[in-house]
Formats: C-alpha cells, structure tokens, sequence
C-alpha cells in the first residue's frame, strides 16, 4: 500500500509517499517522495522552538512540500479538478484557523487529480498542539476531499518502527526478526521516554523525564556556553574533540537519579548545576576559550551517559529485553551509540542492538508512514474524521 504521511509536530514539516509490502515480521519500506523544511535557523533568536513561529511554518510549508513529494513520487497530475463550493466551504471551514493554508490546499486540490495513494498518516501527537493542529486539519481536510483512509500516528511509535529497520539501499527499509521484548529508549529535543514493548502495539511506559528532555537539556547547556541554537550538535562535537585531545575537566558534575529505584531520568538540575559551577570557573577564567568549552560540553556528555548507560542496563536486567532500540535526534550522537553498543557486547550479549538510521533519526514524515502502515487495519473513513485530535501530551502507552 502507498501511504502519503505528514509530520508537523515540532519544527519540521515534513511529506513523504511510502510505499509498504508485506506483514509486519517481514515488512519492507520504499520511498517514492520525501520532502522536508527545517525550521531550526528560524528559531535560533528563542534559543528553542517557538510554537506560534513553528505553527506559522509549518502552515507556508506544508502544500509546497506536498507538492514536491507527490511530484517525486510520480502521483501529481496536473488536472484541472474544480471543487463544489459545498466542498470548498467544507475545506476552509476544517482550516479557518490557518486561511493562508485554507487558500493553499483549496488552490492545489483544484490543480490536480487525486494522487493513487492507499491512506493518509499524520502525526496526531505528542508534540507542540499548535504545530500538530496544522498537520492533523490539513491531514483531515484532504482524507475528506480525496475520499482516503486516516491513519491518527503517534510520533514516538513513528521513531521506535523507523529504528527497528534495517535499509535495503538508498531508497528502502526492511522490518524483519525483531525479538522481543524489546527495550525503547526515545531521547530527542522533545522526548526523553524508556518504552517496554512486548510485541508489535504493546507498549508499555517503563520511565521517562521528570523535566527536561535530554535533547532541550544540551541545548540549555549550550546557550550558557553562548552557543547557537540548536545546541545538541555543537555539545557533542566540542565533547568529541576533547576526548581526541584527552581533555579532562577539572571540575565534577552531578548524575542525577544515577541510583534511583526506576527508569525515570531528570535533567533540570544537572543544567543548574552547569550554570552554577560555570559561574564559579569564570571567576578564575572570566573569558571562555574554545578549550573552556570542550571541557564543560565534555563533562555534561559524560554526566548523561553515566546516567543513560545505568538505566538503560537496569532496565534490560528487569525486563529481560532481547533487543534494545534507541531512536530519537539524540540517538544520532556517535559517541552515545559506541557507548551503549559496548555495554550491551560486554554484559547482555544475547540482546540485538537497533540505532535509527541517521535520515530517520529526527523528526521526518517516512517514519510516520511506516508506523502508519503497521495500524492500516485501525485507518479511520472519511466520516470519521471529526473524532481526530491533536494530542500535545499522549503518551505512549498499550
């Protein structure tokens, strides 16, 4: 089945055209059109996501990248289609909250015929509401038009399923052999959650943040290092080059929760604890050099993966877990992934180890069309569409 998915859950808008075979033991993913508009320059005066802002991009963005996607995809056809104005009225009236997008869809609807697509996927949460709300009225307007099955996806599942497959080539994913139970780890700008799945939709929520999210954390860390936004790329390189340099910092930092009874994680007082002891080192270092800063980027690094690598082994030792998946933008830091590889190695041998491929690993519509196809059997009818709903604190759960 081809899926059209959409993504507006943060700070990227996103489309894909994914086109899936197969149950989900032995499930493949082809890639027919992949579009995506990253907001983060945009944002970079907030020191972090603005949700008004993001809402407003993602309402410019998202038709022009439909259209590139469906074009990619080889499913646009320009074909003058006119809408009954009973239609027109209905379109506009599902987006009067976004009349510039309102006006966008209408104009593109009436340009060509209906894509062969099989459903349409769109995040329905968790995220920022504002944000979501553009793709779920935009995704609920068009399912409605084109007469399409919708799927209402969860994000974090979209990031587990992207990370349990393994590419094909450059353009296709296979999900095939996953042993469970399997241990989650979603850790992203937006998310710090650790997911127990007893087999495909059975979740369960093991733990997760008391605060800060892990990805927000090093970008807070990073704007007290007077570094852009986003900050989690520019902390973990600084890290890096000082552990090539075998840089130690002469300070300690905290590792919250590190011997907590549960899986739950708290980032907000090791960020106080950054600030505070920065303050003390500027007193003897009152201008910051670059090596000032790798060490303090490196000493944070090292306090999170302390604390990741403790829950992370506590939890696969309790829930006897035979494959462990780490998804999320975080998922992307190398230094993470080697640490988490060689711990599993050393002392759960018999448990698999899943990264997200890189391209997935942030916030992107394919991921959302691969969860998608796995529920296509719970797809909702065009008269459904009212009961859809935007969920900016779902949590994912069975």
């Amino acid at each position: 089945m081809k899926i059209l998915a959409f993504e507006t859950s943060c700070d990227e808008t996103a489309v894909a055209v994914v086109e899936a075979e197969g149950e989900p033991d032995a499930m493949t993913f082809r890639v027919l059109g992949n579009a995506l508009f990253s907001q983060a320059s945009l944002h970079q005066e907030y020191g972090g996501v603005f949700p008004s802002l993001a809402k407003r991009e993602h309402a410019k963005n998202l038709m022009p990248l439909l259209q590139a996607a469906l074009t990619e995809a080889q499913l646009w056809e320009e074909v003058p289609h006119p809408l009954p104005e009973e239609e027109r009225r209905h379109l506009e009236k599902l987006l009067r909250r976004e009349p510039d997008l309102a006006r966008a869809l209408v104009a593109l609807v009436a340009r060509i015929a209906p894509p062969s697509v099989d459903a349409l996927a769109v995040t329905t949460g968790p995220g920022l509401e504002p944000a979501l709300w553009v793709g779920v009225n935009a995704g609920r307007a068009l399912a409605h038009v084109w007469r399409l099955p919708f799927i209402p996806t969860n994000h974090l599942e979209g990031h587990l399923i992207s990370a349990l497959t393994k590419p094909l080539d450059d353009r296709s994913y296979s999900l095939s052999e996953v042993a469970f139970p399997v241990l989650g780890l979603i850790i992203s700008g937006g998310h710090t959650e650790m997911v127990y799945m007893e087999d495909w939709h059975a979740y369960r929520r093991i733990g997760g943040t008391r605060d800060d999210a892990l990805g927000e954390a090093y970008d807070k860390v990073a704007r007290m290092l007077d570094l852009p936004y986003p900050g989690g790329p520019r902390i973990s390189r600084m890290a890096n080059t000082a552990r090539k340099e075998g840089l130690e910092a002469p300070f300690d930092l905290p590792r919250p929760m590190l011997h907590s009874d549960d899986h739950d994680f708290s980032f907000s007082g090791l960020k106080t604890a950054v600030l505070y002891t920065l303050k003390e080192y500027k007193k003897q270092h009152p201008e910051l050099t670059q090596e000032d800063k790798r060490l303090f980027a490196l000493e944070f690094e090292n306090a999170v993966f302390d604390v990741i690598a403790m829950k992370v082994s506590r939890a696969l030792k309790l829930y006897d877990a035979k494959t462990l998946v780490v998804a999320g933008g975080v998922s992307a830091n190398l230094t993470l992934r080697k640490m988490l590889t060689l711990l599993v190695e050393k002392h759960y041998p018999d448990v698999a180890v899943a990264f997200s491929e890189p391209e997935l690993a942030t916030d992107n519509a394919v991921m959302i069309a691969m969860a998608a196809a796995l529920r296509a059997d719970g797809a909702l009818t065009p008269e459904d569409l009212d009961s859809v709903r935007a969920a900016g604190a779902l949590k994912l759960t069975s």
